[in-house]
C-alpha cells in the first residue's frame, strides 16, 4: 500500500490482498483522470483533471489550486482545487497572489526558520504565454519534504506547460471562429455594397444571412421617430397584405433597441433576464425561436435584425456570436447608404435636427458655451449703440489773412520779421529801397521851383495864357511830389494788425528786386481761427452746417479741441488719388499753443448708430458698388 506521502512502502505477504484492491483504485481513479483530460472540450474540465493528474503525480501533494482570469489585467478566480472538495489554505493563497505579482515561481513556508523544517510549504509557478499573465497553479506540500521543494517545483513548471498548451489551443479555436465569422461579415458588406440603393442593399442583406444561418426569415429594421420600422424581410421583395407580421417584427426590434441588448426566445437559463414580451407575440404563430440584435455605432442604437428559426433550432453560442459582428460590421453600412440614400431636404432637416438635440440636450458644452457666446454678441451688435463720427484730415487756418505785397516796383532794402515771429498792428516788417524815389522828388521839387519863378514873370507882365499854362504845371508837379511822397511812405512796410507771419523771409532776399504785387508776407490774426476738414466723398452726404466735433492738433494731441461746422463747400478737390471736398468749421475755444497751419485729425459727430454698421458700413460700400461694377 502508498506510505502518508504516496510514495511505495514494503509491506509483509499478508497485506498484498489490501495492497492488490489500493493499487486497483489508485489505477481506475489516474485512469479516469487521464480520460477526463485527454477528452476535456471546456478548459475548466482540462485544468480539473490536470490538477488531478499532477496531485497525484508529485509526491507529498496536500492541496493544489488553479487560478486563471483575464489577460494581464484579471480579475483572477480559481477554476480547481483538490481535493475537490477541498479549500485553499491561507499559505497556498500566499503564494498564489506572489506568483502573480512578481510573475515567477515562488516556494514558502509558514516558518522559513531552519529550525523548523517540519512546517508545510507552498509552490506556486504563473501561467504566462507569450509574455502574457494568465494565472498561476499553486501547490501545498506535506510537513517533512522540504528537501524535495526543487524537484516539485521543476515538476510543477513543466506540468504547467500543458495548461500554456490548452490555452494557445483555445486561442486558436478563438482567433478561427473570429476569421470565419469575420469573413462572413465582409461577405455581406460585399454583398450590400454591390446594390447602389439602399432598399436593395438590405435584401440583399437579410437573404443572405437567411440561406448561411438557416433562419425561415431574416428581418432588418432601422430607427424612425423613435421606432424601428422594418426595412426589409429576406425572400419578400414587398410586404402588402403581411403588415400585421412586420409590425409585430417591428415592435420585437424595440424591445431588443430599448434594452440595448440582444434578446432571445425561448432563452437559456444561464442567459441574463430580458424582456421578451414582443419576441413571445412573433413566435406564437409557429412556435419558432426568435433571436434579435440591436445595431449601433458611435454609442447609437439605430437599428435591430430579427433572425427566426423554426421549433427545436435554437441558436447556440457561437451563432449569436456570429450574428453579432454581422450587426457590428454590416450594420454601420447599411446606415450610411440609408442617409446617403435620401433626399437632400430631409437630409438638411435631419442635420438641424441633430445640432438642436446636441445643443439642448446632455453634453457638448463647448458648443453650448460657443452658441451661448455668439448669442451675446449677436444681442451686443443688434442693441448697442455708439456715437457714430466722420472722421477726416484737418488743418488750421486764421479767419483772416492778409497779405503783404509790393506796392510798385522795387528793391528790398532789409526785412525785420520773417515766417513765425509775431507782430503788433503798426510793426515795421521790411523796407523798399526809396534813393531812386528820393531823387525823383527832389528833381520834381527843383522843377516846381523853376515853375513858381516862371508863373511869377507871366504874372509880371500879365500873359494870362502862359501864366494858365504854368499853372498846370506846377499843379503836375505838386501832384507828382504827392505821389513820391506816398511811394517813399509805402517803401515801409508795417503789420496791418496783431498777428502771426505764417509765411515770408526776406533774408535771403535783401537787395533782390521785386515786381509791383509779388507776395511777401502773409499776417494771420492770433484770436481767430478756422478748421479745415477734406472729407471723403463718402462721408460728404452726412455733413451739414451746425454739427460739432472734435480736433485733436498733431502738435498738442493733449489739447482737444471742438468745433462746429460752417460750410460745406460742394466742390472736391482730388489729393493723392482720393477725391474730398471741403468743410469749414470754427473752434470753440481757442489754445495759446494754436498756430495757423497746424494739421490734424478732425471727428464730427453726425448720430448715434448701431455698432456693427459703424464697423461694418465702409466695407458694405465698397462691396456694393464693387458688385455692382462687375455683375450684369
Amino acid at each position: 500500500m502508498a506510505g502518508p506521502g504516496g510514495e511505495p512502502s514494503v509491506e509483509t505477504p499478508a497485506e498484498e490482498p489490501a495492497e492488490a484492491g489500493s493499487l486497483g483504485r489508485v489505477s481506475f481513479l489516474e485512469q479516469a483522470l487521464w480520460r477526463q483530460f485527454a477528452e476535456a472540450t471546456a478548459p475548466v474540465e482540462f485544468v480539473r483533471a490536470w490538477l488531478g493528474l499532477q496531485c497525484r503525480l508529485i509526491t507529498g501533494v496536500e492541496r493544489g489550486v488553479v487560478v486563471l482570469g483575464e489577460t494581464e489585467n484579471g480579475p483572477y478566480a480559481p477554476v480547481a482545487h483538490w481535493p475537490i472538495a477541498g479549500a485553499a489554505s491561507d499559505g497556498l493563497t500566499a503564494a498564489a497572489e506572489l506568483a502573480l505579482a512578481e510573475r515567477r515561481g515562488v516556494a514558502q513556508g509558514q516558518d522559513e526558520a531552519p529550525s523548523a523544517p517540519s512546517q508545510p510549504w507552498c509552490v506556486a509557478y504563473p501561467v504566462i504565454v507569450d509574455g502574457k499573465l494568465f494565472g498561476v497553479a499553486a501547490l501545498e506540500i506535506e510537513q517533512g519534504r522540504r528537501i524535495q521543494l526543487r524537484s516539485v517545483m521543476r515538476q510543477l513548471q513543466w506540468g504547467v506547460g500543458w495548461i500554456e498548451v490548452m490555452l494557445r489551443r483555445e486561442q486558436g479555436r478563438g482567433e478561427k471562429a473570429n476569421r470565419s465569422r469575420m469573413a462572413v461579415a465582409f461577405d455581406l458588406v460585399a454583398a450590400a455594397l454591390e446594390q447602389e440603393r439602399f432598399r436593395d442593399a438590405c435584401r440583399a442583406t437579410v437573404t443572405e444571412l437567411a440561406m448561411r444561418l438557416d433562419c425561415d426569415q431574416v428581418s432588418i429594421g432601422f430607427v424612425k421617430r423613435r421606432k424601428v420600422a422594418v426595412a426589409a424581410v429576406s425572400h419578400l421583395a414587398q410586404f402588402g397584405r403581411r403588415m400585421n407580421l412586420i409590425r409585430t417584427i417591428g415592435d420585437a426590434m424595440d424591445e431588443a433597441v430599448d434594452q440595448q441588448a440582444i434578446v432571445l426566445y425561448p432563452a437559456p437559463q444561464e442567459w441574463e433576464y430580458r424582456i421578451d414580451r414582443a419576441h413571445r407575440e412573433l413566435a406564437r404563430p409557429n412556435g419558432g425561436v426568435i433571436l434579435t440584435v440591436p445595431l449601433h455605432a458611435s454609442g447609437r442604437f439605430f437599428g435591430a435584425l430579427t433572425f427566426e428559426r423554426p421549433s427545436g433550432q435554437t441558436f447556440d453560442e457561437d451563432t449569436v456570436t456570429l450574428c453579432d459582428c454581422v450587426a457590428n460590421v454590416v450594420g454601420p453600412v447599411l446606415e450610411e447608404k440609408r442617409k446617403n440614400d435620401r433626399v437632400i431636404v430631409v437630409k438638411l432637416l435631419e442635420s438641424f435636427w441633430t445640432q438642436l438635440e446636441r445643443l439642448f440636450g446632455p453634453h457638448y458644452i463647448g458648443r453650448k458655451l460657443a452658441v451661448a457666446a455668439a448669442l451675446l454678441v449677436v444681442a451686443f451688435f443688434a442693441f448697442a449703440k455708439m456715437d457714430y463720427a466722420v472722421t477726416a484730415s484737418a488743418v488750421i487756418e486764421g479767419s483772416v489773412q492778409r497779405v503783404i505785397v509790393a506796392p510798385f516796383e522795387g528793391y528790398i532794402a532789409s526785412q525785420r520779421v520773417r515766417a513765425g515771429d509775431v507782430v503788433r498792428a503798426g510793426d515795421l516788417m521790411a523796407m523798399l529801397d526809396d534813393k531812386d524815389l528820393v531823387i525823383e522828388r527832389l528833381k520834381w521839387s527843383t522843377k516846381k521851383g523853376e515853375q513858381e519863378k516862371e508863373y511869377g514873370k507871366a504874372l509880371a507882365k500879365q500873359e494870362r495864357a502862359d501864366a494858365a499854362i504854368i499853372q498846370v504845371q506846377i499843379e503836375q508837379a505838386n501832384a507828382q511830389i504827392d505821389l513820391l511822397d506816398e511811394q517813399i511812405k509805402r517803401t515801409r512796410l508795417a503789420a496791418p494788425f496783431d498777428g502771426l507771419v505764417i509765411s515770408g523771409d526776406l533774408s535771403q532776399s535783401v537787395g533782390a528786386a521785386v515786381k509791383r504785387g509779388d507776395e511777401l508776407f502773409q499776417v494771420a490774426p492770433l484770436d481767430s481761427y478756422r478748421v479745415i476738414l477734406k472729407v471723403d466723398e463718402r462721408d460728404i452726404a452726412l455733413l451739414q452746417p451746425g454739427q460739432i466735433g472734435t480736433l485733436l492738433v498733431t502738435s498738442i494731441p493733449l489739447e482737444p479741441l471742438h468745433y462746429t461746422v460752417t460750410r460745406v463747400t460742394p466742390i472736391a478737390e482730388a489729393e493723392e488719388g482720393v477725391n474730398s471736398f471741403r468743410v469749414e468749421a470754427v473752434l470753440s475755444e481757442l489754445s495759446a499753443r494754436l498756430r495757423p497751419g497746424m494739421k490734424g485729425v478732425g471727428k464730427t459727430t453726425i448720430e448715434p448708430r448701431l455698432v456693427i454698421w459703424v464697423w461694418t458700413h465702409r466695407l458694405i460700400h465698397w462691396l456694393r458698388v464693387t458688385l455692382w461694377k462687375w455683375l450684369p
